[in-house]
C-alpha cells in the first residue's frame, strides 16, 4: 500500500505569499508546488527571495514537492539562449528550496508539426537536463494542450528516449483537454514513468471541476496506485475551479466553471473531493 503524500498550487489560494502558507495549513496540507509568489514566477525568483521563501516555508512545516517552473513552455521557434538562463536559475532555486524536482514542458509545436520538430525538441530537452544533472535535480514532464508531449504516446517517446532521466507528471485533465482518455489508457501506457501526479479532473467538454467529478478516472488511478506502489506518492492539487491571479498567463484556455464564490472556497473544495477520492486502505497525508 502506499501513502498519499498532498502538495498544491497554493498560489491559487491567494497571490500573496504569506496567505499561500495561511491555506495550505488551513486545509491540512504541508507540501507546495510552487509557482507563484507574490506575484512572481518561481523561475524568475533571485537566490536571495528564494531563501526567505525557504525559511518561511521551513517555519510552517511545509516542504517544497517540486518547482512549479515554466521550463519548455516557449514555442520551439523561439531562441533557447535566454531561456538556458531561466533553466540555470530554477535549478539554483530548486536547491534553495531543496526540493528534488522541477515540473517543465516540451515546448509549443506549430501547426501539429510534430514529425518536423520532433529532433529539436529532442536535443532542447536534452541540454536541461544536462543542466538538471549538474545541479542534481530532476526534470519532470508535465503533459500540457499544444506541447510537444501533449499526447500519451509522445510523452511515452520522450521519457523512453531519456531512459529515466526525465520523470512524468501526470496530469488526467489536460489530457482531456486534447482528447486522450487518462484512465486506462494514459495511465497504462505511462504507469512504469510517472512520478507524481497533478489532480485535476475535467469534463468531456474540457471544464474543470473538481477531482472524482469528471472523467479523468482519478478515484480508479488511485485505487490502482494503491495495490501496486509502495511508500510515499505526491499528489499535487491544481485546483482551477475559480479564475485566479495569473491563469492568463498559464499559456493555455482552460475552461474554469468558477462556480466558487471565492478562491479559498475553490481550494478547500479541491483538496476535500480529492480526500473523498483516496482508497479508504491507502494513508493520506
Amino acid at each position: 500500500m502506499v501513502k498519499y503524500r498532498f502538495s498544491a498550487f497554493a498560489d491559487e489560494y491567494s497571490s500573496v505569499f504569506d496567505e499561500q502558507i495561511e491555506g495550505l495549513i488551513a486545509n491540512k496540507v504541508r507540501m507546495i508546488e510552487l509557482r507563484g509568489v507574490d506575484g512572481i514566477n518561481v523561475s524568475d525568483l533571485t537566490p536571495i527571495q528564494a531563501a526567505d521563501v525557504h525559511k518561511k516555508l521551513e517555519s510552517a512545516g511545509i516542504a517544497v514537492s517540486a518547482v512549479g517552473s515554466p521550463l519548455g513552455k516557449i514555442k520551439i521557434t523561439d531562441s533557447m539562449e535566454e531561456h538556458i538562463e531561466k533553466v540555470k536559475n530554477t535549478c539554483e532555486i530548486a536547491g534553495i528550496l531543496q526540493t528534488p524536482r522541477i515540473r517543465m514542458f516540451s515546448f509549443y509545436i506549430p501547426d501539429g508539426k510534430y514529425d518536423e520538430y520532433r529532433n529539436e525538441v529532442i536535443e532542447r530537452l536534452g541540454i536541461m537536463l544536462d543542466i538538471a544533472d549538474e545541479y542534481g535535480v530532476k526534470m519532470c514532464h508535465e503533459n500540457e494542450r499544444g506541447i510537444y508531449g501533449d499526447n500519451a504516446d509522445r510523452c511515452l517517446e520522450l521519457l523512453k528516449e531519456f531512459d529515466g532521466r526525465l520523470g512524468c507528471v501526470f496530469d488526467p485533465a489536460n489530457f482531456i483537454i486534447c482528447g486522450v482518455e487518462p484512465f486506462p489508457y494514459a495511465y497504462e501506457l505511462l504507469k512504469t514513468h510517472i512520478t507524481y501526479m497533478h489532480i485535476k479532473d475535467a469534463l468531456r467538454n474540457g471544464t474543470i471541476v473538481p477531482a472524482g467529478q469528471g472523467i479523468g478516472g482519478i478515484p480508479e488511478i488511485l485505487a490502482v496506485i494503491n495495490r501496486v506502489h509502495t511508500g510515499d506518492f505526491i499528489l499535487t492539487v491544481e485546483p482551477h475551479l475559480r479564475v485566479f491571479a495569473g491563469l492568463d498567463k498559464l499559456g493555455n484556455d482552460t475552461k474554469v466553471a468558477n462556480t466558487y464564490a471565492t478562491s479559498a472556497e475553490a481550494f478547500a473544495a479541491a483538496i476535500t473531493n480529492l480526500r473523498y477520492c483516496i482508497p479508504r486502505t491507502a494513508e493520506q497525508g
